[in-house]
């Protein structure tokens, strides 16, 4: 069966792991612009307590 022999199959998953690592995701990476992080502030919220009818 010559689908289990991993000879030439680990090459090519190696190389094109390779290949997508150092290769094309850099170049994708450069045209997606990310979000600059923006300082907000933190808003406190006041919450009420529950009101039990049996209490």
């Amino acid at each position: 069966m010559p689908q289990l022999n991993p000879n030439p199959w680990f090459l090519i998953l190696t190389l094109s792991w390779l290949t997508l690592s150092l290769v094309i995701q850099p170049k994708l990476l450069s045209f997606m612009s990310t979000n600059p992080p923006s300082n907000k502030t933190s808003t406190t919220t006041k919450t009420t307590s529950w009101t039990w009818p049996w209490t």
